[in-house]
């Protein structure tokens, strides 16, 4: 699932070496966590909702194949150096 969604937000974004992806697992369901740059925001979100939206629906028909259930959240960097820093520790 990090590898389907990377692949996507790669390609959509300007700057794809800034592309953060954490998953959170459990028995049923996956969290993946999404960090980009702040300038690609924009972009992952797409007008109203649908590009994210439409990543979500992929996603889901993905994990639904695996008996999975999938969140997808996009992570703001504030947050994602906490959670670097808490990893490393």
């Amino acid at each position: 699932m990090k590898e389907f969604v990377e692949y996507i937000v790669k390609n959509l974004v300007d700057y794809p070496d800034k592309v953060k992806i954490n998953e959170v697992g459990g028995t049923h369901t996956l969290i993946i966590e999404l960090a980009v740059e702040k300038s690609d925001i924009g972009k992952i979100i797409g007008k109203k909702g649908k590009t994210i939206n439409a990543i979500r629906t992929l996603l889901m028909s993905v994990a639904s194949r695996n008996g999975l259930r999938v969140n997808l959240e996009i992570i703001e960097d504030e947050k994602a150096e906490e959670t670097a820093a808490t990893e490393a520790e």
